[in-house]
């Protein structure tokens, strides 16, 4: 059997007498079969996510706190459920993980205290340029700002924001769960660890563009604007679905993306012009340069393998005989 990685069809190929061994272990259907199977079940979840924010008829806009409210409902069930898409998946395709399902998509114990603090410590010095943004234009200094992180009357009122509860806790662990820890144990055999982080974001970015039809709706800009808006966020939502992609393979963790996720929606994208136009821009600036140099700097080890135990898409796929997948080392 073929390596994966290379050709993502080449799956369950059992052209060498030797390979027959492995390939009767997967039980696998044939490498078509397999594939289709892996982008329809995507496909199927990405559209059942958006569906499901739709089932509630109103006239309101997305923000306001009784849609909220109801799309809560309507994704935690689709979010819950999504875990038998890829039951469904390895039934028709035959691939037996050499693990559980929980496990699979990063429900661990093991190496759970590096997963959850490396990858976030990662992503803030990513935006060590706009924390250095929001500290300089924050006009509380740096005691104060800890009083109120740390106050309970502050994360009370958090609680009790529906908007907060969205892009801080519902959005993050639904749309990981679903885009992450339930999409890539399905392409992984098919494409292999590679091509897969560049092509589950891709589900990903494309489910953002249902905030299309509500801009068009509310009248909230031009057409024109409205599409190259949403062009815009296609692009870099599927830039960060493939970091978190890359997050959940090295560490085999869904919380690190869960958190990394949390954080760059309270961070938004890097205000660059302003930063630009900033009264402070040379400092701010180079700690833009800094972060993202750090940042590459650093990918590599913070997230190296050795850290976080024995990853399971890497089982997987040397079960599937791509022991030298590079991602897995």
């Amino acid at each position: 059997m073929a390596a994966l990685g290379g050709d993502g069809l080449r799956l369950l190929s059992v052209s060498r007498p030797e390979r027959q061994a492995e390939s009767a272990a997967l039980g696998g259907p044939g490498p078509g079969l397999c594939c289709w199977v892996s982008v329809f079940s995507c496909l199927s979840l990405a559209c059942s996510y958006v569906g499901s924010l739709y089932v509630w008829k109103s006239e309101l806009p997305r923000d306001h706190p009784a849609v909220i409210k109801r799309r809560f409902t309507s994704v935690l069930v689709v979010s819950s459920l999504s875990p038998l898409c890829v039951l469904l998946w390895r039934e028709l395709t035959g691939i037996q993980p050499g693990t559980s399902l929980l496990t699979l998509m990063g429900f661990r114990l093991e190496g759970i205290f590096p997963a959850a603090l490396l990858p976030l410590l990662l992503t803030m010095i990513l935006f060590l340029g706009p924390l250095m943004q929001l500290s300089m234009d924050c006009p509380c200094d740096l005691a104060d700002g800890l009083k109120v992180v740390l106050a309970p009357r502050s994360w009370a009122r958090c609680l009790t924001d529906m908007r907060w509860l969205r892009n801080q806790v519902i959005a993050p662990l639904t749309e990981e769960l679903v885009f992450r820890a339930c999409m890539l144990p399905m392409l992984a055999p098919c494409t292999g660890l590679g091509p897969a982080v560049f092509t589950c974001p891709l589900f990903f970015g494309v489910a953002h563009f249902h905030h299309i039809f509500e801009q068009l709706r509310f009248r909230q800009s031009s057409v024109g604007s409205i599409f190259l808006s949403a062009a815009f966020q296609f692009s870099y939502t599927a830039v960060f679905g493939a970091y978190t992609a890359f997050l959940f393979i090295r560490t085999g963790h869904l919380i690190g993306p869960v958190l990394c996720h949390s954080f760059c929606n309270y961070m938004g994208f890097p205000a660059v012009c302003a930063a630009l136009e900033h009264p402070q821009r040379r400092p701010l600036l180079a700690g833009y340069a800094l972060g993202v140099g750090l940042f590459l700097l650093l990918l590599q080890p913070l997230t190296d393998p050795k850290l976080y135990g024995s990853l399971p898409l890497c089982v997987l796929l040397e079960r599937a005989g791509d022991s030298e997948a590079p991602l897995c080392s």
